[in-house]
Order: C-alpha cells, then sequence, then structure tokens
C-alpha cells in the first residue's frame, strides 16, 4: 500500500483538491438565485398556460366520455411506472377492483409525454424498464429509447388488464376523506365523483411540467413549446431525428438538462442555426449502448431482474460491483473511490470527496477530447460533484458544438436568460433572433408537495394535508399520512433518496402497498390511519439518523442550484430531514419487510 498523503498529492491526482473546491465554490455562488423556485412558472389548471403545457395532447384527439359516479377498492392516481407498478402488485396480492385515473391519452407517464427525439432511459434498461419478468420482455438495447419503453408501458397494461377500468384524459381536482362512510371522493376535471377506499397518490415525480419564469415568455410570436409535447407537425421527423421542418429556422433551446443532452444533437443536426442556451452545464459522460446479446437473453433465469436491480443498487451505493456494471457511468465513482481505498494505508473521510473530483475531472477530461472550440470547451465543463445534479450520459451531445450551426450562450453570469421577446431572447445584453424556443426546462420533481402535485387534498375534519405539512413534510414510511386515512403516497421524490434506480424503489413501494391494502380488506377493516406518534418515530428513528446511502443532491451549501437541491435554497424552504432517508434501498427494503412481518399493522388506528 501506499502512504495515503502521497495518493492525495496534487502530482499524483494530476489535479489541485483546494483549487477545485474553491472553484466549486465560486460557480455555485454566482448561481444562487434569490427567488430560487419561485423564478420557474407555476403551471396549474387556472394558469395562462395550462392549455398548451397541461391539458393539451398532441398525441391523441379527444376521448368523450359520461361522468363517472361510481365506487372502486382502490383508485390509483397516475398511469405511469408508479401507477401502473402499484396497479400491477395489487393485482397480484388478489386486489382487482382498481382503478387507474391518467392524465394522458394511454399509460406510460412520463414516457406517453416525453417524445422529443434522442429521449432513452439512462439506467440500463434491464434494471430499470419494471415488470420485465412478469410480462416476458427482454429489451433490444441496453438503454432502451422512449419508443421501446412506451411499448413495454401499454405490455404492462394489456398483461395486468389495467385497461379495462382505467380512465384516460383525467386530471384530479380533489381529494376529500368522507368520514361517515371511510371512503375517499374523487372529483375531477370530467364531472367525476367517483368513490374509493383507498386512494394511491401514483403521480410520480414528473408528472407536472416547469417553465421559466422569464420576463415576456407570453409575448413571444414565433412558434413554442416544452419538450415534453413536442411539435413534430412544426420540426417534422421523429423520435430518431431528420428534423426537416427546421432546415430553414433559427432555434433557441433553454436548458441543458438530461432532456437537451438527448435532444440537441437531433436539433443541431437539422436546424439552419441553433442556439443553446446554458445557465449551468450538465456533467456528460459516455452512454455505451450496445444491442442485447439474444444468446444473454435466451441463458436468463427466473428472478434475474430482481437479481440484477439489487446488484445495480449495491455498485452505485458503494457495494461490490458486478462485471454487468464495470462500465457504467452510475458506478464510476464508486469505482474510483474504491481504488482510493485500496491504494491507502488508511480510511480518511477526505477520500469521497477526491474520488468524486476524480470522476468529474474525467468527464471534463472528455469535453476536452471532443469540443474542438477551448472557449466553447470550458463553457461546456461542470464544477460540482457529480451528484449536485442528475448526471447524463450521451455519446452526441458534445459533439454537436463542433458544428458550424450550433452556438452555445452561456448566461451564467446574469444568472439565466434576460428576457423574451416577440421576435426572439435577450440574453448577456444582447438579442438573438429566432424563429422557434424550446423549453428543455423539466418537471417540478423535487418542488413542495403541492406545487409538484397540484391536487387539494382533505383527511379527517377537513384538514389539508399541506396545512399538515407546514412545518414539513411527515409520514411513515415515507407512504401514510396522519389524518389522512387509506391515502399512500407512491413514488415521489422520497423514492430518489433509495438509488439511481427510480423503478426499482416504486417497485419496493408498491409491493409494501399492495400487501397493506390486501391484509385491512382481508382483516375487513374500513380505515387505517398513521398515528402521529407513528410519524414521529419514524422521523427521529429513520430520517435523522444518519446512514451510509446516497443524499439527494447533497447540500444546499455546497451544491451548485437545480431541482435536486430546490435551486439550492432547500434548508430555507423545507425541513427536509423529513424526507431524506440515506440508508439505501436494501435498508428501507428490510425494514418495511420486518413491519410486514411482524404482523401486527404497527402504527396504525384501525376501524
Amino acid at each position: 500500500m501506499t502512504k495515503t498523503n502521497d495518493i492525495l498529492s496534487s502530482e499524483a491526482l494530476g489535479f489541485d483538491p483546494d483549487a477545485l473546491a474553491q472553484r466549486y465554490a465560486q460557480e455555485r455562488e454566482k448561481r444562487i438565485r434569490p427567488d430560487a423556485e419561485t423564478q420557474f412558472v407555476q403551471l396549474s389548471h387556472d394558469s395562462p398556460f395550462a392549455n398548451k403545457y397541461l391539458e393539451e395532447d398532441p398525441y391523441s384527439e379527444t376521448l368523450e366520455r359520461a361522468p363517472l359516479n361510481d365506487q372502486r377498492e382502490v383508485i390509483v392516481i397516475g398511469g405511469g411506472w408508479v401507477g401502473m407498478l402499484t396497479a400491477a402488485r395489487l393485482s397480484q396480492a388478489g386486489i382487482r377492483d382498481v382503478r387507474i385515473v391518467e392524465s394522458g391519452s394511454d399509460f406510460g407517464g412520463t414516457w406517453y409525454w416525453n417524445r422529443y427525439p434522442g429521449a432513452q432511459c439512462d439506467i440500463e434498461s434491464y434494471s430499470y424498464l419494471p415488470l420485465l419478468e412478469e410480462t416476458g420482455y427482454v429489451p433490444k438495447l441496453r438503454y432502451s429509447y422512449a419508443s421501446e419503453i412506451y411499448e413495454h408501458a401499454q405490455r404492462i397494461g394489456k398483461h395486468f388488464d389495467l385497461y379495462k377500468d382505467a380512465v384516460f384524459q383525467t386530471w384530479v381536482t380533489e381529494l376529500r376523506w368522507l368520514e361517515d362512510e371511510s371512503m375517499w371522493l374523487v372529483t375531477t376535471n370530467r364531472g367525476d365523483a367517483m368513490r374509493a377506499r383507498h386512494i394511491c397518490l401514483g403521480t410520480g415525480p414528473a408528472n407536472r411540467p416547469r417553465l421559466p419564469g422569464i420576463p415576456g415568455v407570453e409575448q413571444f410570436k414565433g412558434h413554442s413549446f416544452h419538450t415534453c409535447r413536442w411539435d413534430y407537425d412544426y420540426t417534422g421527423g421523429g423520435p430518431t431525428g431528420g428534423l426537416a421542418g427546421l432546415a430553414d429556422k433559427t432555434v433557441a433551446i433553454i436548458g441543458t438538462g438530461a432532456t437537451a443532452v438527448q435532444c440537441v444533437p437531433a436539433l443541431g443536426e437539422s436546424a439552419k442555426h441553433l442556439y443553446v442556451f446554458q445557465r449551468t452545464p450538465s456533467s456528460v459522460d459516455v452512454r455505451n449502448n450496445a444491442e442485447t446479446d439474444p444468446l444473454w437473453a435466451e441463458s436468463l433465469e427466473p428472478g434475474w431482474q430482481r437479481d440484477r436491480q439489487k446488484k445495480f443498487g449495491e455498485a452505485f451505493l458503494g457495494g461490490p460491483i458486478d462485471p454487468a456494471f464495470v462500465d457504467d457511468g452510475w458506478t464510476r465513482l464508486t469505482r474510483n473511490l474504491k481504488e482510493l481505498v485500496a491504494e491507502s494505508e488508511e480510511r480518511i473521510s477526505g477520500l469521497a470527496q477526491i474520488a468524486d473530483f476524480k470522476t468529474m475531472e474525467t468527464i471534463r477530461g472528455l469535453v476536452d477530447e471532443t469540443v474542438k472550440d477551448p472557449e466553447v470547451a470550458e463553457k461546456l465543463k461542470a464544477y460540482y460533484n457529480q451528484f449536485c445534479k442528475r448526471p447524463t450520459f450521451n455519446d452526441f451531445y458534445l459533439d454537436t458544438f463542433n458544428r458550424k450551426n450550433v452556438e452555445l450562450v452561456d448566461v451564467s453570469a446574469t444568472q439565466g436568460v434576460e428576457a423574451i421577446t416577440e421576435t426572439g431572447i435577450i440574453a448577456n445584453g444582447q438579442e438573438y433572433p429566432v424563429d422557434c424556443i424550446i423549453y428543455a426546462s423539466g418537471f417540478e420533481i423535487t418542488s413542495s408537495y403541492e406545487r409538484r402535485l397540484g391536487i387539494p387534498i382533505f383527511g379527517v375534519a377537513g384538514k389539508s394535508i399541506y396545512e399538515h405539512w407546514e412545518a414539513g413534510m411527515r409520514s411513515m414510511h415515507g407512504l401514510m399520512v396522519s389524518g389522512f386515512p387509506n391515502l399512500f403516497l407512491c413514488g415521489g421524490g422520497f423514492v430518489f433518496q433509495l438509488g439511481a434506480n427510480y423503478a426499482h424503489g416504486i417497485d419496493v413501494q408498491a409491493g409494501h402497498v399492495a400487501y397493506t391494502i390486501s391484509e385491512l380488506s382481508r382483516r375487513g377493516i374500513q380505515s387505517a390511519n398513521v398515528s402521529f406518534d407513528a410519524e414521529e418515530r419514524w422521523i427521529a428513528d429513520q430520517l435523522e439518523t444518519k446512514g451510509g446511502g446516497f443524499v439527494l443532491g447533497g447540500s444546499p451549501d455546497t451544491c451548485t442550484p437545480g431541482y435536486y437541491n430546490q435551486e439550492g435554497t432547500s434548508k430555507r424552504y423545507r425541513n427536509v430531514r423529513r424526507e431524506t432517508y440515506s440508508k439505501g434501498v436494501g435498508a428501507y427494503m428490510k425494514l418495511l419487510r420486518a413491519w410486514r412481518n411482524d404482523g401486527q399493522l404497527d402504527g396504525l388506528e384501525l376501524k
């Protein structure tokens, strides 16, 4: 072994850790905005942008139906992975009186709406796409594109007979607990007044688009759309590119997160001129996509997907790295940390940060290797810890900036685009005339629950769930809330704490919810309400104790602003300690399993 001081020297590392720490702090500081999340337009169904970005479906005709006034055992709100997994696990547990209510025109959730060119999963598809074994499907690629993922959502819907009672193009306008009936009343935009014994909120974290609140955004007279409502009638082409409609157009894209990293190559290939407005660069690692080996697919044995998900989670969270993931970008940091530990004589706290610096230096090196203009390359380098923002992976994005028709507009100095006019965009004091503006501004993923969910929820004695959470989000297991009987919060930001593979965390919760509802039904329980003390115990015993797992977004005091940390101000605006489970998916699974095995339904007040 080498002395720790030797391997941590600037000469041995190839970079100066102190200088990088200082650079990170400087880059973060210049991007902090006092308006935090309010810099984005809050899209609601009564906002001026509601029709364009929430209610209008460019992919389907309006589906007509009469209002519903019936009753179901379970109503699941949301037809993406969260809702579908929950409904599927309920079906397997013997609960088949289940209705899914979905705002889109089909199942898929984010993968119904996200049809922009280049859209694909950034977790390997064998671990990410849910219910592969149950539906007998193996993805065609290591990282599936959106069209295959959407098809798989339809496959799940058919396999579990979820279409039978589902209602589409429908969004919930209110949930209200009816104490005399021990039922939930679900009202919708369609005039429905449905009742359900149990409600599963499966809306997920990416159900509501967000729009930058740039002055003049409503004044632009050219064409504009959000990436989750891609307008192929205007751009031409399809999910694989070939956007011939942009051949004579000057296009601007605002936002450089995971979505832009995937669609910018197609835009750069097709547009007459493309402006990419960037406030904060993404870290862009290699994709390494490949077709699925048919011999490998044929060799898979029962239980293969759960085993693979487990191994991916372990590798990501610092455990053993299975050979399947040695070239996966999500494990690069773990690999670097393991190498440093193996080379050092002692374990010190600084190794994790050094490993992160090393990881990001490699990713910044990819920029230098790819982008020919040094000035542009420097602007595309991400100076922050890898998981301050969601990492991205793409083999074509960086090379797009070598095109003569593509121009990077760095707006970090002014903390974003300054204004939008009738004919273009003002940034850095200069106006850029454009024909089309594309908003790659993402979703309300980790903003306040009220903002991202947008559904009024009234529990016992008519109390709003958002009033209950006034001092910070409260729950038991991240799933049930005191004063809101028979209500289950499936998915949501909490699942991000369980690891990079969101779909795996959802499935863990879906199985637990299915057990709970089936057990309540078996015992003839009408109402199951979490006690206030049970919430307190969950917060004190599980959320306020430190773990060794992945913590979403790191500290708002050190990370660059982004949706992971509520634009760098989460400590000021939210009691995040009540949402952050940092012990990893394995510990969470063990905890839930012990609760189920106990059989006492501890923490629930039953009637």
